[in-house]
């Protein structure tokens, strides 16, 4: 039996419209995200069989293809719920997600310096990449990292709860290669609401990291 599956979309392809259009939703979700989800059921098999054989001569190379691969699939099983046709505007107290506010607020100075410091983290990956909105448990505070393919250049232990898709394969039938358009849209269909409660589930992690005295 496969360790990962795939997830069903918690809306229908057009539910975005019109800053993702249904066919880049259907393509990113049923061949593109499918793909990392094989990737990573088929690397466990051959690492099983590694270890079966005491053979180890591709270690390297499955290593680096189980962290690729399953960053994959996780990132992308955040990044849909972290969209909705309702979404976008400001977080705010108003609307359920104060604690999240607050936390903007004290981590970035101001809503305005973390979306700017996000947009611009997304919109410059070199290559293929993601712009992250991350609770780091050892400050207690949230940082933005710009992730490399899915899984370089993060801090261990940092916890995604906002993600922003910056390979092609996310806007290019739409956008071209205007990265940077795509990267402004998207703030009209974030889901403050499963943000706040991924930042409230990610602070009640205690003890998740065992630090040196």
């Amino acid at each position: 039996m496969a360790t990962y599956t795939l997830p069903e979309l918690p809306y229908d392809y057009a539910a975005l419209e019109p800053v993702i259009n249904p066919q880049i939703i259907e393509l990113h979700h049923d061949k593109h995200h499918a793909a990392y989800v094989k990737g990573a059921n088929d690397t466990l098999e051959q690492l099983e069989e590694a270890r079966d054989k005491e053979a180890w001569s591709a270690i390297n190379g499955l290593q680096k293809n189980l962290a690729f691969h399953l960053s994959g699939h996780i990132l992308h099983s955040i990044y849909w719920h972290n969209m909705t046709g309702d979404g976008g505007g400001e977080p705010l107290a108003a609307d359920g997600v104060g604690d999240l506010a607050d936390a903007i607020t004290e981590s970035f100075g101001s809503y305005a310096g973390f979306k700017s410091q996000l947009t611009k983290a997304a919109a410059t990956t070199q290559g293929s990449g993601w712009g992250v909105l991350a609770y780091e448990p050892v400050s207690g505070k949230l940082i933005v990292e710009q992730v490399y393919d899915h899984q370089g250049n993060v801090g261990q232990g940092s916890v995604p709860i906002l993600v922003f898709d910056a390979w092609e394969h996310a806007f290019y039938l739409q956008y071209k290669n205007q990265k940077v358009d795509f990267i402004e849209a998207m703030w009209q269909v974030v889901n403050w609401q499963d943000v706040a409660k991924r930042y409230a589930a990610a602070k009640e992690r205690v003890d998740v990291l065992l630090l040196a005295p």
